[in-house]
C-alpha cells in the first residue's frame, strides 16, 4: 500500500475487504518496510543490512534489522486495532525463498542464489521465521484463518537462469526445478493453513507451484498467454484458487485501460472468457477466483489504492452474481 501511516492503511484494507483483510506493507517508509527488508527482519539467526547495492547478509543484527522489526510491529498493532472481534480469512505476506535468494547478497556481494548451501540456510531460516510470525498474527487476531502469501516475482527468472550476477555481465545458472519445488514445499510447510504464491511476472509456473503445495496462485491476468491455459485448467480442477490480478495497480495503468475503474463487470470479462475456453463450469467461478489488483499498490496514490480495493470487491460480486 502507498503512504506511511500504518493505522490509515489498516483502516483502508479492513474496510475495503471485509471478508478478506490483509496485513499491509508500506515500503514508502524506507529500508526495512520494503518487501525484502521486512522479510529479512523475520529471518531466524540470519541478519541483513542495507548496502549501496541492496540488502546484504551480515553477522549480527543492526540498525536495519531493528527498523524492520519496528515497522512490522507498528503494522501488527494497527491490524490488531482494526480487526477486534474479526473471524474469517486474513492474509499475511512475505517474500518467498527464491526471490529472497536472488535479492540478498552474500558478504562478497554476489547473490545468495549463487551458493546452494546459502539457499538452503536461507529457506530454513525463513521457514522458522514464518512460524514465529504467523503465531504472532494468530495471537493478535485469534479469530483469523490465516492465509500466507509468498511473493515470488523473481521465480520464473530463477528457473530460466535470467538473474544477473553482481558484475552484470553474466547470469546465474538456472536452478533445477525439483530443487525449486522442494524448497518451496519446505517453506510452505511452516504454515498449517493455505499458502498462496504471488508473481506478477510473465510465465508463472502454475504446475510446479501446485505440486509444491500452493493452495492458490496470484498473478497478473494481463500477462497470461495461450500456453498458460492448460496448466491453469488443471490447477482449477485440482482445487487450486486463482488470485486473478485484473485491476490495474497504479493510477497511470488504470488510465491506459478503457473504462478505467468505471466498470466492475468489464474488469472480470476476461476471467469469464477464460472459463468458457477451458470448458469449466461457470458456477465454480465464485469459489475458485479471488479478484485482486495486478500487483502491489505501493506505486499508486492513496486515493487510487482505496478505489482499486473497492473496485476489486465490486468486480468479485459481479463475477459471483453473473458468472456467465
Amino acid at each position: 500500500m502507498p503512504g506511511g501511516d500504518a493505522r490509515e492503511a489498516a483502516k483502508t484494507v479492513t474496510g475495503s475487504f471485509e471478508d478478506f483483510p490483509f496485513l499491509a506493507e508500506l515500503p514508502a517508509r524506507g529500508p526495512g518496510a520494503d518487501m525484502i527488508g521486512r522479510t529479512t527482519g523475520m529471518l531466524v539467526e540470519l541478519y541483513a543490512r542495507v548496502e549501496p547495492s541492496g540488502w546484504r547478509l551480515g553477522d549480527r543484527p543492526g540498525r536495519d534489522t531493528r527498523r524492520a522489526h519496528s515497522w512490522l510491529g507498528e503494522d501488527l498493532d494497527a491490524l490488531e486495532e482494526f480487526t477486534q472481534g474479526y473471524e474469517g480469512a486474513l492474509k499475511v505476506q512475505a517474500v518467498g525463498p527464491w526471490t529472497l535468494a536472488a535479492a540478498l547478497e552474500l558478504r562478497g556481494g554476489e547473490a545468495a542464489l549463487s551458493d546452494a548451501g546459502a539457499c538452503r540456510d536461507l529457506a530454513g531460516s525463513l521457514a522458522e521465521g514464518l512460524r514465529l510470525h504467523l503465531a504472532e498474527v494468530r495471537k493478535r487476531v485469534p479469530g483469523a484463518r490465516v492465509v500466507l502469501q509468498l511473493d515470488e516475482p523473481s521465480l520464473t527468472s530463477v528457473l530460466l537462469g535470467q538473474i544477473r550476477t553482481a558484475s552484470g555481465y553474466r547470469t546465474h545458472r538456472a536452478v533445477d526445478r525439483q530443487v525449486v519445488e522442494s524448497t518451496l514445499r519446505e517453506v510452505m510447510g511452516a504454515h498449517e493453513g493455505p499458502t498462496v504464491v504471488h508473481s506478477c511476472a510473465p510465465g508463472v509456473p502454475f504446475a510446479l507451484l501446485r505440486r509444491a503445495g500452493a493452495a492458490g496462485v496470484s498473478f497478473d491476468f494481463s500477462l497470461l498467454t495461450e500456453r498458460d491455459e492448460e496448466p491453469i485448467g488443471e490447477a482449477v480442477e485440482a482445487g487450486t484458487k486463482l488470485f486473478a490480478g485484473v485491476v490495474p495497480a497504479t493510477d497511470a495503468a488504470a488510465g491506459a485501460v478503457a473504462g478505467g475503474l468505471s466498470d466492475p463487470g468489464g474488469s472480470v470479462m476476461g476471467v469469464r472468457t477464460l472459463w468458457r475456453r477451458l470448458g469449466l463450469n461457470p458456477g465454480t467461478l465464485a469459489e475458485s477466483v479471488v479478484v485482486t489488483p495486478a500487483c502491489g499498490l505501493a506505486g499508486a496514490s492513496p486515493a487510487y489504492a482505496r478505489k482499486a480495493l473497492a473496485h476489486c470487491a465490486r468486480a468479485a460480486r459481479s463475477l459471483a452474481d453473473n458468472p456467465e
